[in-house]
């Protein structure tokens, strides 16, 4: 592979586009009008412009993608997350044009594209599977039936598509249809399939996912386990690796059945085994056949780069490493830099950056598409970054977010920074027994006020002290020491 376009824009782009450079393989950004001056298109070595801003003119047309890829000579494309990633039509386009699509083959997208259709392929293999229907739903009253036969609180689910869409809780059987009507509805609207399917609903779960790598010689490794519990509209914040409730035994079994589900549909590259966890047991839940956006804490912990795996398995290389050679290096936690508003219900805060500053240090990472005096556009995911720590444990991963948001500076729109910084100081998180349901258990603004005022408070007066400090270092003082950081000063 000498040439590969990215079929993405923003961070994800971005972050592909470096691993390229670093392989020595040169890359084609695409983009829409609203992106012209966004940095993955500075960054690559040619672009295209597919069309005006909305997606389904520009991202999203597959004859436009294909058009630019044959035109330049590329050998490869990478399709990114979202968008058309876990498309098995736009896979296929690809191959039968002759250029390598970089990940799995259609087959096997869609096998998992259906979440039904992933437990069919799964069942053989002993994968616990969280009790519900087998297949998809018809009939009003049947569905009541089974419903009630499962026991409320259930969960109604859409087969196709994901990010929370077509997903309803029903507490009790009074208000089943309902639901059932607006979730087939919203499943129409997103997929274009309204097939739903329903399961008994864990309350009190976490969302464990485990990172699987697979090649084309049948060699299928997991990479251990992310936690993805702190959602809004159910749709991940903040993610962490390793999780802080899994015990060796747990992590070993559930690793164990991530490479079974991969078994199950013959994948190829990398893609991530979801399950539920709860009461010391786990159940299936999906399997995304695609790189994910918190791919970077695994990578944190296992020192690998998942993208450069992406192209080697795409080039007909074996894994070079077994199961028992890899090994969890210390924690990482990412959060999502969102441009919404917690105190208005998460909902997207849309305008022009007019401060942009990324925090920078040892284990800090951060992965963003944006700079400073653009605009956050409306047509697309409302994500501005990501931001990613590692530390020697989760406790020092923990501070280490603290004050890496502390110096993250944003101005002109609201963020979910300070929610990310209300997460990390909670009890609730620090002692890891947090759930899906944090958001609706935890959180409100007022608590939130409060809570980033006071670690706000504790960081200036730290900073304070640490001035003060400097000043009487430098005047011969004090004797010359290492000087510990803000947040290091207010822990002590």
């Amino acid at each position: 592979m000498q040439k590969i376009l990215i079929a993405n824009r923003g961070e994800i782009a971005l972050r592909i586009m470096k691993t390229c450079r670093k392989m020595g393989i040169s890359t084609v950004a695409v983009y829409s009008e609203a992106d012209k001056n966004a940095p993955h298109v500075a960054y690559a070595d040619e672009s295209v412009c597919l069309g005006p801003a909305p997606s389904n003119q520009s991202y999203l047309v597959m004859d436009k993608i294909l058009e630019a890829a044959q035109r330049l000579g590329v050998d490869g494309i990478h399709p990114g997350y979202g968008f058309l990633s876990e498309n098995p039509v736009f896979a296929r386009k690809v191959t039968e044009s002759g250029i390598c699509f970089i990940g799995p083959s259609p087959e096997a997208m869609e096998v998992m594209g259906s979440k039904l259709g992933a437990k069919a392929a799964v069942k053989a293999y002993q994968v616990p599977m969280v009790p519900g229907t087998e297949e998809a739903i018809s009939d009003k009253e049947e569905a009541k039936k089974i419903a009630a036969e499962i026991g409320f609180p259930v969960l109604i689910k859409a087969s196709a598509g994901g990010g929370g869409k077509g997903m309803r809780v029903v507490e009790q059987a009074a208000d089943f249809e309902e639901h059932l009507q607006r979730a087939v509805s919203e499943a129409e609207n997103s997929f274009g399939d309204g097939s739903v399917f329903i399961e008994k609903y864990l309350g009190k779960a976490k969302h464990i996912e485990i990172q699987v790598l697979a090649d084309r010689h049948g060699n299928v490794l997991h990479l251990f386990e992310r936690e993805c519990s702190v959602q809004r509209r159910h749709q991940k914040v903040i993610e962490e690796a390793p999780s802080a409730v899994l015990t060796p035994e747990l992590r070993k079994a559930m690793g164990q059945s991530a490479v079974e589900v991969a078994k199950a549909c013959q994948y190829e590259g990398a893609g991530t085994v979801e399950f539920i966890f709860q009461d010391g047991a786990y159940y299936f839940l999906e399997m995304n056949t695609r790189l994910q956006v918190e791919h970077p804490v695994t990578e944190m912990i296992t020192g690998l780069d998942l993208v450069e795996w992406q192209f080697r398995v795409a080039r007909g290389e074996a894994l070079s490493m077994r199961q028992e050679d890899l090994q969890i290096q210390g924690h990482a936690i990412e959060v999502r830099v969102y441009a919404e508003d917690p105190v208005n219900n998460f909902l997207p805060d849309i305008g022009r950056l007019r401060r942009y500053r990324e925090p920078l240090g040892p284990g800090i990472r951060v992965d963003s598409g944006f700079l400073e005096g653009m605009d956050v556009p409306i047509f697309y995911d409302p994500m501005l970054a990501k931001l990613i720590v590692h530390g020697s444990n989760r406790e020092e991963a923990i501070e280490a977010m603290k004050e890496a948001i502390a110096h993250y500076e944003v101005d002109g729109i609201a963020t979910t920074l300070e929610f990310c910084l209300f997460v990390m100081d909670h009890p609730v998180f620090r002692d890891g027994s947090f759930t899906t349901r944090f958001v609706e258990e935890h959180f409100s603004p007022e608590k939130m006020r409060e809570q980033v005022s006071a670690l706000q408070e504790g960081l200036a007066a730290a900073l304070g002290a640490s001035l003060v400090y400097a000043k009487e270092e430098a005047s011969g003082q004090r004797p010359h020491q290492q000087q510990a950081s803000a947040w290091q000063i207010k822990r002590s």
